[in-house]
């Protein structure tokens, strides 16, 4: 009778994780939330803690009486109005830039960021002084009784300036990487120029499209500086909801400002939210 061993088997090899070049996890995330919290997280907590210091009749009456609520329509309706203009004429701006050749493209590519580069109170006198009743060219509509600055039409002019560029720069990467070829091939299936721009171009932008927009969108609510020189400061017409923090702040009426800026938080949160969910559906079925 033969005494059996046990199969041996092969030593087990320790198992070596591959140091990176570069900072693990760990590391980047606790950078990431710390600047979060300390940058963005901890100021708006503040804000929201301050406001919560009224009783709540005091704070819905700070955040929805008369003068607020034109201040909010206002701010937002002119956001949103100026961002679909840039939307429209960012995806033209951006086509001819990458698709063709034109004496001073290197010029008229530097303007577009002018406005990231521009101080906002130097735009703003620029703006009101252009389009003034006795400006260049609100004296071309003066004499028609149309008035451009000192009016709702003033600040939507003024946030489609600060706002174009968002729109065209995030449109560009996109835009470069779409191959002629794409374009060809469906002239090559009978598609007209129409159907090209429809159903081929504008899907493939939709997802960069919708980022542009939301930077304008977001830039445009919170803007100030740009503002308040050509829209004329007038409360329940032409008042911005920034400018009416200030004045409040001005008034020592902390609590109401903090109020005011919770509001305008919430909701630019909110749309923000709806959007990135647009996106976020669009590229599941693209």
């Amino acid at each position: 009778m033969t005494a059996t061993h046990p199969p041996q088997t092969a030593p087990r090899r320790p198992v070596f994780r591959r140091r990176s070049a570069i900072p693990g996890f760990s590391l980047t995330l606790g950078v990431t939330l710390s600047i979060l919290s300390l940058v963005v997280l901890i100021p708006l907590v503040a804000v929201a803690l301050k406001a919560s210091q009224q009783t709540f009749p005091e704070l819905l009456e700070a955040a929805f009486n008369a003068r607020a609520l034109t201040a909010y329509r206002l701010s937002f309706g002119a956001a949103l109005v100026a961002a679909l203009v840039n939307g429209v004429f960012g995806v033209l701006t951006c086509w001819a830039l990458v698709r063709y050749e034109f004496p001073l493209k290197s010029l008229v590519n530097g303007v577009i960021d002018l406005p990231f580069a521009l101080p906002t109170a130097v735009a703003g006198i620029a703006l009101a002084t252009l389009y003034a009743p006795n400006g260049w060219v609100g004296a071309l509509f003066a004499p028609s009784g149309i008035k451009i600055a000192y009016t709702p039409l003033g600040v939507v002019i003024a946030l489609t300036f600060i706002g174009l560029p968002f729109v065209v720069r995030t449109l560009e990467p996109v835009m470069r990487d779409l191959a002629h070829d794409v374009e060809e091939a469906a002239a090559s299936l009978g598609a007209n120029r129409l159907d090209t721009i429809l159903r081929v171009i504008l899907p493939a932008l939709g997802p960069a499209w919708l980022t542009g927009f939301a930077l304008a969108f977001a830039r445009g609510v919170g803007e100030y500086g740009s503002v308040i020189f050509i829209a004329g400061n007038m409360p329940y017409k032409s008042e911005i909801a920034p400018l009416l923090i200030v004045i409040e702040l001005e008034q020592y009426d902390y609590a109401g400002a903090a109020t005011v800026a919770v509001v305008m938080l919430g909701v630019s949160f909110l749309m923000l939210f709806f959007i990135n969910a647009v996106q976020a559906w669009a590229r599941r079925f693209s």
